[in-house]
Order: C-alpha cells, then sequence, then structure tokens
C-alpha cells in the first residue's frame, strides 16, 4: 500500500523502528502538549525538538521541507489574521503550533509503513465492533486520509506552477478547476487500486 502515495521513506532510525501505536500516541501527545503551550519561546523550543527529531530519522531535508511547503502560504495568511485580529504573540504562536503539528504529522508518515499504521489503528479501534462498524475499513479510510494529505497539497503545487507558466496565477478559477480535476482522477485511480487489491464495497 506504500506504492499508493510514496510517503514512506526507507531507513533504520530509532523512529523507523518505533512500534507505530507508540507514534500514533506520541503524536496524539505532542499535539495536545503544543495547543497547551503559549509563548512563542517554549513553542521555538518545540520546533527545534522537531528539528532533531527529523534529523534523528534521517530523513533528508528534502523530505523534511515537503512535509511544511504545502501549508507555507496556509501559514503567511493566518499570521496575517492573527497579528490583525489578535496580536503579534498570538500570530507567532497559533502559527508555529500550526506548522509544528504538520511537521510531526509528516514524520509519523514518513517513517511508518502504511500497513503498520493500519494495523495499530485497526486495534485500536477494535471497540467500534460493538456497534456494527468495521474497524479494518475504518483504519484503512483514517490511512489513506493521512496519506492523501501531502498527494492533494503536491497536486495543488503543480497546479499553481502551470498557473504562473500560462501568466494566469490570480485566476481562482484556473486554480480550482484543474486541482479538482486532479483531484478526482487521483481518487479513481486509489479507488482502482483498492478494488485490485479486493478492497471494493462488497
Amino acid at each position: 500500500m506504500n506504492g499508493l502515495t510514496g510517503a514512506y521513506v526507507q531507513g533504520g532510525s530509532v523512529l523507523h523502528r518505533l512500534p507505530a501505536g507508540v507514534k500514533l500516541g506520541g503524536l496524539v501527545a505532542a499535539c495536545t502538549a503544543l495547543v497547551l503551550l503559549r509563548s512563542p519561546l517554549a513553542l521555538a523550543g518545540a520546533g527545534v525538538v522537531v528539528a532533531g527529531l527529523y534529523a534523528l530519522s534521517r530523513v533528508g531535508v528534502a523530505a523534511a521541507w515537503a512535509q511544511v511547503r504545502p501549508v507555507r502560504w496556509f501559514a503567511v495568511a493566518l499570521f496575517a489574521m492573527q497579528w490583525v485580529f489578535v496580536d503579534l504573540q498570538g500570530a507567532v504562536s497559533t502559527t508555529l503550533r500550526v506548522v509544528l503539528a504538520v511537521a510531526l504529522a509528516g514524520l509519523v508518515t514518513l517513517t511508518t509503513r502504511t500497513s503498520a499504521m493500519m494495523a495499530a489503528l485497526e486495534r485500536g479501534l477494535a471497540p467500534v465492533r460493538l456497534v456494527g462498524l468495521d474497524p479494518f475499513r475504518m483504519s484503512l479510510l483514517l490511512s489513506l486520509t493521512v496519506r492523501s494529505v501531502p498527494v492533494v497539497a503536491g497536486l495543488a503545487t503543480r497546479v499553481r506552477e502551470a498557473q504562473r507558466a500560462r501568466g494566469v496565477e490570480r485566476s481562482l478559477r484556473a486554480f480550482a478547476v484543474p486541482l479538482v480535476v486532479s483531484s478526482l482522477r487521483h481518487a479513481d485511480a486509489l479507488g482502482e487500486a483498492l478494488i485490485a487489491r479486493g478492497l471494493d464495497d462488497d
């Protein structure tokens, strides 16, 4: 299943060897801690820790940058809005919080095989059988949702670059239509890949 998005980076680091359940639990705990941190200084310290984790994972600078690159313009817009409606400190804190959460989620996907992530989610979702739901299908849905984020972000980047090449970068329609079409094509290809693996609606 890793071939569906290619987010996983092969490696033998400590983070690669950690069980998927531990990494997912750590991600939840880390994101909760980010919400509780208020000062920009504390969040900057958290940023140093995240950078250290990326260095420990040895996934490479390009792979690390690819995780946060898609949200760079969103981060700029968020910072501006927070600065206008709150204050400078609040803008810095909120923006750092979002970027670091995205970076941490990206680190988990870079160091965790989809199969391992699905197995961990399936074990964690086992109680949903009591209400008639299928833990395997739910874990597959969550895994594909996580994996699809960088794919759609990559599609958006390519559409934006094509806009610049055609000189229509200010046109919302020229951005939205190709992005929707590309996303639907990706969804169709993903659906066909899942059917080929016997994961249809039956």
